[in-house]
């Protein structure tokens, strides 16, 4: 008995996702049909120009946008960013430092040493139980 191995494909907005860029901006053809698993990867081994340009300069997407300011995406909400960025948008943030951004980062931070706490304190537990 052979097995058929099914080929995997997606959706355009989970293999927008997945390579980290807004779906609206991608091509026509990239939006309108679906891509397999293999495509996926080609794509990310050897990006076509139009992947490197969205990826350089955007739009981006919310969570590439949050990575890139150094904030949550809840915090880009609380500061009034509800749409995907350009890289020349999000580089005059960082200049412009709003108080909003400011706000967040700093917010962001403390979530980090928090994390950072837990886990060694976990880790710490975890020692003196074995």
């Amino acid at each position: 008995m052979t097995q058929h191995q099914s080929t995997q494909t997606m959706k355009p907005a989970t293999a927008a996702k997945k390579l980290g860029v807004y779906l609206e901006a991608t091509p026509d053809e990239f939006r309108e049909g679906v891509v397999s698993r293999a495509e996926l990867n080609a794509l990310q081994a050897d990006p076509p120009q139009w992947l490197r340009d969205l990826r350089r300069d955007g739009p981006h997407p919310r969570p590439v946008v949050a990575a890139k300011l150094g904030v949550s995406i809840a915090g880009l909400a609380r500061g009034g960013v509800t749409e995907p960025l350009t890289t020349d948008r999000i580089e005059a943030l960082k200049q412009e430092r709003p108080e909003w951004l400011e706000r967040e980062r700093a917010t962001q931070a403390e979530v980090r040493k928090e994390t950072a706490r837990l886990k060694k304190r976990d880790a710490e537990r975890a020692e003196r139980g074995n």
